[in-house]
């Protein structure tokens, strides 16, 4: 058998645009845009293999607008022919083993994933494209966000700072979690390693994850409590009103199991986070500098004394922490940040949710209603 049969081993498929089965599916797509547009938005299943790149690209689109399409169509088979043509083709049949149920798409669904299609064709691989291409997809998932987001029946989760709200969201079948999807844990302090996506990666993965809730059966899907921004991910405004009126459950913890939870979340957890991306060595001064500058993006909020107070905490806790590794020494700047700062915060912000309160108690005693619920809505 050829290198190029052994790739084609499935049925030849037609062209696509059921839109809503390949995000459903988790469809792998072949993105052959150039890593300039795929950066500024695409979609979680999709993995970047163009047929121009940035450079290439820029040069084609002056040719097109000074010598028309043909003259353009012609410059992009000269820059990308001999062994950049072959790396490509390699690439490309490389992914397609890998993913023989994939489809191909470009900005439109027009001249680059037909080109892509027709080379791949001519070395034995049948790869199908979307019709109507990222473009097409794009202004699908944007009408179904707004559309799920006022279908949608919402219950939001509530309490103060360390609550361990995240926790809860992540323990329960029915729940979107938005930070995770934002890459971000949702304050001053909340910036993790690898940055945030794009605010159309953010939009395109939350309306997939919507649209599986509603594919599910979830009557009820369940959020956090989020203000308009997680980071410099932007929420949706009409999700913006719908979290604000929604039913709540709300958890009431203790501020000493709150300092723990926070001690854990923002300090001891992310370190392994830092270590994956810095390394041992590097990773606690990483972490270190990150939570210096959070509490200097809040010094204004704070006041200069109180700012400079608990950062020259915060200052000593890490330096204990980089000798021996304890961290206790860290519970007094955020017990201090808790009570005096995040707590009337939140406060203020619950003051202005209208839904009304479906269940208040301990995160343990949520947790047992949420689940107990969920069983019974799934005999």
């Amino acid at each position: 058998m050829s290198r190029a049969a052994a790739v084609n081993f499935l049925p030849m498929r037609d062209d696509s645009h059921d839109y809503l089965s390949l995000f459903l599916n988790d469809i792998p797509l072949l993105d052959v845009r150039a890593p300039v547009e795929f950066s500024k938005g695409a979609f979680p299943a999709a993995t970047n293999l163009a047929l121009i790149n940035n450079d290439e690209r820029h040069q084609i689109g002056i040719c097109y607008k000074q010598h028309g399409q043909q003259a353009a169509i012609d410059l992009g088979n000269q820059l990308v022919s001999g062994e950049e043509r072959d790396k490509r083709m390699q690439a490309w049949q490389q992914w397609w083993r890998d993913n023989p149920h994939g489809y191909l798409y470009c900005f439109r669904g027009g001249l680059r994933s037909q080109t892509t299609q027709a080379w791949l064709k001519e070395a034995g691989v049948d790869a199908p494209l979307i019709r109507g291409g990222y473009k097409a997809m794009r202004t699908f998932l944007l009408n179904q966000l707004e559309n799920r987001i006022a279908a949608q029946h919402f219950e939001i989760l509530c309490g103060r700072t360390g609550c361990a709200k995240t926790r809860v969201i992540e323990a329960q079948p029915n729940a979107i979690d938005l930070e995770g999807i934002a890459h971000h844990r949702g304050s001053a302090f909340g910036r993790r390693p690898g940055g945030q996506p794009s605010q159309i990666d953010f939009e395109n993965t939350l309306s997939i994850d919507l649209l599986k809730a509603h594919a599910a059966n979830h009557h009820t899907v369940l959020l956090e409590d989020e203000s308009k921004l997680i980071g410099r991910c932007h929420l949706p405004f009409s999700l913006q009103d719908r979290i604000k009126s929604q039913p709540r459950i709300v958890i009431n913890e203790t501020l000493a199991s709150r300092v723990q939870v926070t001690l854990e979340d923002y300090v001891v957890g992310p370190l392994q986070e830092y270590r994956q991306h810095f390394g041992e060595q590097q990773a606690l001064q990483q972490l270190g500098e990150e939570l210096l500058a959070a509490m200097d993006r809040i010094r204004r909020r704070l006041g200069g004394l109180r700012h400079q107070q608990l950062r020259q905490v915060l200052e000593e806790a890490l330096a204990v922490q980089a000798i021996n590794g304890d961290t206790e020494l860290h519970r007094e700047w955020i017990h201090t940040l808790l009570a005096d700062y995040y707590d009337p915060m939140y406060d203020y912000m619950l003051s202005r949710r209208h839904g009304e309160i479906v269940f208040e108690g301990s995160r343990d005693e949520v947790m047992a209603f949420l689940n107990e619920r969920n069983a019974s809505q799934s005999h």
